[in-house]
């Protein structure tokens, strides 16, 4: 899932410290049958395992952090602590130690999408969705939030392109039966119809991204040769390049030599995106590499 994020909650809240989960000062116990989930959890999918084993963990020990909640209409609404909500509730407790918080719903939003995003457990897809509402919520490009996360933009782009996946490499992504490097590679498969039956091979056969990659780009040229007759295949140096050029840039990139004239195309999915692109093609580092 990559490293760290270098700056996180406290890149958005110059105060943090009002939010810090490990300041057990001032808790108090709240009855579990007042608590209700956060409704801007990012978290869609909660591991029962890890759930049974924090459990167990609880009955042995307490619960050692106590959570982070707000006033709510119908009790209280959990900021941050969820799955030691889920786990004291399996252990069948009556109240957990919890902290009360004054905060708005942005900031019950931002802080949820932050605190998941900082403890690197996510799917690709809820990071991935993570990344946009934040994006949206904050009016922040992919290089403000970059900034603030601590994330590289190249990372942030390629989560983002996830969501731009069919349904099917979705699910699978979410079943873990393909990582995100097969995700992003199936995103350049030119013909729709042949999806279904090459991500079944992939998966019975356990082929790794390069392959996949190889496997697209020649199902693509013969797309191409189809359609556009004569156009001569890519030699062996070119297809190095071609394959270089898309680690690079983190997208889809095609090249196609001609007889009097070549071209190379390279995939965008928004301003941000191009932007991006644009900014790695004048980089000195790029130039020197190439």
């Amino acid at each position: 899932m990559g490293k760290g994020l270098g700056k996180g909650i406290g890149a958005f809240f110059p105060d943090s410290e009002r939010y810090e989960e490990s300041d057990s000062q001032g808790a108090q116990n709240i009855k579990i049958k007042d608590l209700r989930p956060n409704p801007y959890q990012p978290r869609k999918h909660f591991d029962d395992e890890a759930i049974d084993e924090l459990r167990q963990s609880i009955e042995q020990h307490g619960i050692l952090q106590p959570l982070v909640v707000r006033k709510s209409i119908k009790g209280y609404e959990i900021v941050v602590g969820e799955r030691r909500y889920r786990a004291a509730k399996a252990a069948k407790l009556d109240s957990v130690p919890a902290i009360v918080r004054e905060l708005t719903d942005d900031e019950m939003m931002e802080l949820a999408l932050i605190e998941n995003l900082q403890r690197e457990d996510l799917n690709p897809l809820e990071e991935a969705k993570a990344y946009k509402k934040l994006m949206e919520h904050l009016s922040l490009t992919q290089d403000q939030l970059s900034v603030k996360l601590g994330k590289s933009r190249p990372h942030i782009a390629n989560y983002l392109r996830l969501l731009q996946a069919p349904q099917i490499v979705q699910q699978y992504l979410q079943e873990e039966k393909i990582s995100t490097g097969h995700a992003r590679a199936l995103l350049g498969l030119k013909e729709d119809k042949k999806l279904s039956p090459l991500l079944q091979k992939t998966i019975k056969e356990q082929w790794s991204v390069r392959h996949l990659e190889s496997v697209i780009h020649d199902m693509n040229e013969n797309v191409s040769r189809e359609t556009s007759k004569g156009k001569p295949a890519l030699d062996v140096y070119l297809k190095d390049r071609e394959a270089f050029l898309k680690s690079y840039f983190g997208t889809n990139v095609t090249i196609k030599p001609g007889k009097k004239k070549s071209k190379i195309e390279i995939d965008f999915f928004d301003d941000d995106d191009l932007q991006r692109i644009l900014r790695l093609m004048s980089a000195e580092e790029a130039e020197e590499e190439i």
